[in-house]
């Protein structure tokens, strides 16, 4: 197996008052557009819930060839629901998106997915030096250690685990705008709001 994905749900969704990734957006839930992206482009995908009750929430709407997975750290983080993904995922390779991001592309992952061979992480970054550890791909031993090590060292953000690897390969998001003249695979859908502008570029 060479290529997984991690899909982290484990987020509060505290403005939204429940599971963010079960809201519904033009019919199917806000992680289903995520992991219908990943069709045909990994050979398995996980989901990274932060406790057994949104575990069973969200493994209700799941397809059955995707596993779900709960974090054992209680500290609520993205560097958290990453360690636990790199423990369980088997491919070498992992996709590392987040729930709320309807908009991704089937094209710009498995572009990401390819620049990572032979790198320990592909990470989009915009013209500002912003990156997004979260719509990135990484090789998983090596990105395992380096969160770990962040996570020992009292660390809970990203960039703490990517400041520990070697072998990053950077991509500007301007690369991304071939594809994506909008850059709408950054969307996040954080509000009510952000899902009525969500509902409003899907009919665009």
């Amino acid at each position: 197996m060479d290529n997984s994905a991690i899909v982290l749900a484990g987020g509060a969704s505290k403005r939204f008052g429940h599971d963010k990734g079960l809201v519904p957006l033009a019919g199917k839930p806000l992680i289903m557009h995520v992991l219908d992206a990943l069709d045909e482009i990994v050979d398995e995908k996980i989901v990274v819930a932060s406790s057994k009750e949104q575990a069973e929430k969200i493994a209700k709407i799941l397809k059955p060839n995707i596993r779900i997975v709960i974090d054992q750290n209680p500290l609520q983080s993205p560097l958290v629901g990453a360690l636990t993904g790199f423990k369980e995922v088997r491919g070498e390779y992992a996709l590392l998106l987040p729930c709320d991001t309807p908009m991704i592309s089937r094209e710009t992952l498995a572009l990401i997915l390819e620049l990572c061979i032979g790198k320990n992480a592909v990470i989009p970054r915009w013209p500002n030096g912003y990156i997004e550890p979260l719509h990135a791909a990484y090789r998983v031993k090596p990105a395992l250690e380096a969160a770990s090590a962040a996570l020992k060292e009292g660390r809970l953000d990203m960039r703490s685990m990517i400041d520990k690897l070697r072998g990053i390969r950077y991509i500007s998001t301007l690369v991304f705008q071939q594809f994506d003249p909008q850059l709408k695979m950054f969307f996040n859908v954080n509000t009510p709001l952000d899902l009525k502008r969500a509902e409003a570029m899907l009919k665009d």
